[in-house]
């Protein structure tokens, strides 16, 4: 019998897409608006249709005004900036998210940075990253995978996390850097490693909480786990699963689940674990940027 409680992000994730329907119906009963969200897909990469038609589905199901851009893969960067300009002077748009990564000829930079702040429900401008890391939460838009690892976190150890060492495996800006921003603000002490880390099998050891953000199937190992720790395992790889059938994959995390499961003390599954979080925070992210455009106060934070 695994030790691990195994986390279910997917039943944590309804829950919060509950609330936020229920917000979103309060929201239109006193203000007669809805929250707005467009996506902006450009080409036909299989796996963002995929996310986009995830996307569209939730929000509409909270709700949402949810609006849909698909673009063709040879539409010009001047289109792709124009349609993002446009969004961000549509008074009922709130949320402005587009599908990336974007064709090799669109400046993926450029796009997001002309995103207006106040809209960017990923997280990602340069204002938003900023004001996450002084700490100014109540004015950010939060990364929803770091902000949906976090609500998880806390299911699994409560509110207070305060003292406890948590180690980050990867670094990018889309994870790893903004869940160690949040993770100092819970007054944790943060190490962010990744693969070139040296002797990261003894650092990863040393941790209470394991955030696995570092894209490689199963490489951190049951025996680098502390006993009793916390892992949040970000990771989603596709590997080869030749036992269900010739050219058949199988889903694996960044974790190898088999071997941590015995030794954690609790465990994000892959999938059904951080994935589903990712969605339900961007439909938080969505309501939070509506309230503010609309001028109306905040209403209690989900993390």
């Amino acid at each position: 019998m695994p030790k691990a409680q195994i986390i279910d992000g997917k039943a944590i994730a309804e829950s919060v897409r509950q609330e936020i329907t229920n917000r979103a119906a309060r929201l239109l009963e006193t203000s007669g608006k809805r929250p707005g969200l467009a996506v902006v897909l450009v080409g036909e990469d299989p796996a963002s249709q995929v996310y986009v038609r995830n996307k569209d589905r939730a929000a509409e199901a909270c709700g949402f005004h949810s609006v849909k851009h698909t673009l063709a893969a040879d539409t010009s960067e001047a289109d792709v900036l124009a349609l993002v300009d446009q969004l961000n002077n549509d008074a009922d748009i709130h949320g402005i998210l587009v599908q990336l990564p974007l064709p090799k000829h669109i400046d993926e930079s450029k796009v997001l940075r002309l995103i207006r702040p106040e809209k960017d429900v990923d997280g990602f401008h340069p204002v938003n990253v900023g004001l996450l890391t002084a700490g100014e939460l109540e004015s950010a838009l939060v990364p929803c995978t770091p902000a949906g690892s976090l609500i998880l976190l806390k299911r699994a150890l409560g509110d207070t996390l305060s003292g406890l060492n948590a180690v980050v495996v990867g670094r990018s800006n889309i994870v790893g850097k903004p869940m160690a921003s949040l993770l100092l603000q819970k007054s944790c002490t943060v190490t962010i490693a990744h693969s070139r880390t040296k002797d990261l099998p003894n650092v990863v050891r040393a941790a209470d909480i394991v955030v696995a953000a570092v894209g490689r199937p199963e490489m951190i190992k049951g025996d680098w786990i502390k006993p009793g720790a916390t892992v949040i395992d970000v990771g989603i790889n596709r590997i080869p699963a030749p036992e269900r059938g010739e050219g058949k994959t199988r889903l694996v995390g960044d974790v190898a689940f088999s071997e941590a499961v015995d030794v954690a003390g609790a465990i994000t599954p892959v999938p059904g674990g951080v994935g589903p979080m990712t969605i339900a925070m961007l439909m938080v992210n969505t309501l939070t940027a509506a309230r503010r455009l609309l001028g109306l106060p905040e209403e209690e934070a989900l993390f």
